[in-house]
């Protein structure tokens, strides 16, 4: 099969491999829709998980059952299903303790484009199906089930990592696709007061349509500041951080309220150390906290969330600003999200 994939830190390229092979409780999946990540941006060319080659990349997309292991009970040939960028092993401690996506390893529930091939492949493996597949709603497009695959999940679990409440002020940090989802997560959580960091008017735009009231951009000086102004002194309740690098922690810690949190799901691709700032984190001792995490994937995430779009309780094509169609814009869709436009929030090549 043909795959695009990372040939080295700083090179991709078209590739042949053989097709995955289907274990017992797997499946393999021809895909009919995949999206580029900004993740596969910091994995290939600034080498932030270190060198991989001939991985073939993505982890955003869905598809067509091709086959199926001779233990899986709930999908078959020919179904349309999602599936989650985090495919954990169900099995595995890690799983059991309440934690999946660090199943077997600290971040080993992410496997696609990781250390297993990805989806921009001609087929796919997917581990464990009857946990890591959902079958794909009709009222759902294919387009909109990448959204679903990372985009939503991550974007939502920096809301829970930050644990928003009703009536919450909050600063969302960074309105790519993953902040623009944090933002919908917060404002479906009974934020009333959701402040969002950014500068490009496609992304201003959008959050309007997803709930921010406020607006500013580090471009017009510190974070920290404009939000104090913004709050008469007293700062945010909840912190989630979707952008940025280890420098964005100091102004989130000088903007959060003692006792307040701050959920990362933002991919740090480069530094080796965060800086918090050691009196506004009260000394050590300001309750204040931070909490870093990958989502969870899995079925059931997929599949309540997804009941969030057949409801219309949530939209993902504002999310979706440019369209591609055949497996041979694989290509031209990454190096879009690595060159970023300024109209640009998400290509989605539908195959």
């Amino acid at each position: 099969m043909k795959g695009y994939a990372m040939l080295r830190i700083g090179e991709t390229g078209w590739i042949e491999k053989e097709r995955p092979e289907c274990g017992p409780l797997d499946a393999i999946i021809r895909p009919l829709a995949v999206s580029p990540c900004t993740s596969d941006v910091h994995t290939v060319w600034e080498g932030a998980i270190g060198e991989r080659e001939n991985m073939i990349l993505g982890h955003e997309g869905c598809g067509i059952v091709e086959e199926v292991g001779s233990l899986v009970k709930d999908f078959k040939v020919g179904d349309r299903i999602m599936v989650a960028a985090i495919t954990p092993d169900w099995g595995s401690l890690e799983a059991q303790s309440g934690y999946p996506m660090h199943s077997n390893g600290m971040l080993a529930g992410w496997k696609f484009s990781n250390f297993k091939d990805g989806v921009f492949g001609e087929y796919f493996h997917v581990n464990e199906a009857d946990s890591n597949l959902a079958l794909l709603p009709d009222e759902i497009s294919p387009e909109e089930a990448c959204m679903l695959a990372d985009m939503v999940p991550t974007g939502f679990h920096g809301v829970e990592l930050a644990d928003i409440q009703f009536g919450d002020t909050v600063l969302v940090i960074g309105i790519g696709p993953v902040g623009l989802m944090a933002v919908a997560g917060a404002n479906l959580r009974g934020a009333a007061r959701i402040i969002a960091v950014g500068s490009r008017p496609v992304t201003i735009e959008a959050a309007k349509g997803y709930g921010a009231t406020d607006f500013i951009s580090y471009k017009d000086g510190p974070i920290d500041e404009q939000v104090l102004d913004l709050t008469n002194g007293k700062g945010v309740d909840r912190i989630v951080i979707a952008g940025g690098d280890v420098s964005t922690f100091e102004p989130a810690i000088k903007a959060l309220k003692p006792a307040g949190k701050i959920g990362n799901v933002n991919y740090l691709g480069g530094g080796v150390y965060i800086q918090i700032p050691r009196v506004e984190w009260g000394v050590g001792m300001g309750h204040k906290q931070i909490v870093g995490g990958l989502m969870p994937g899995g079925r059931l995430r997929m599949e309540k969330l997804s009941q969030l779009v057949v409801n219309k309780k949530l939209d993902l094509n504002p999310l979706i600003t440019h369209r591609f169609n055949g497996f041979e814009h694989v290509e031209d869709a990454l190096f879009l999200m690595k060159d970023k436009p300024k109209d640009l929030i998400k290509p989605v090549v539908t195959i």
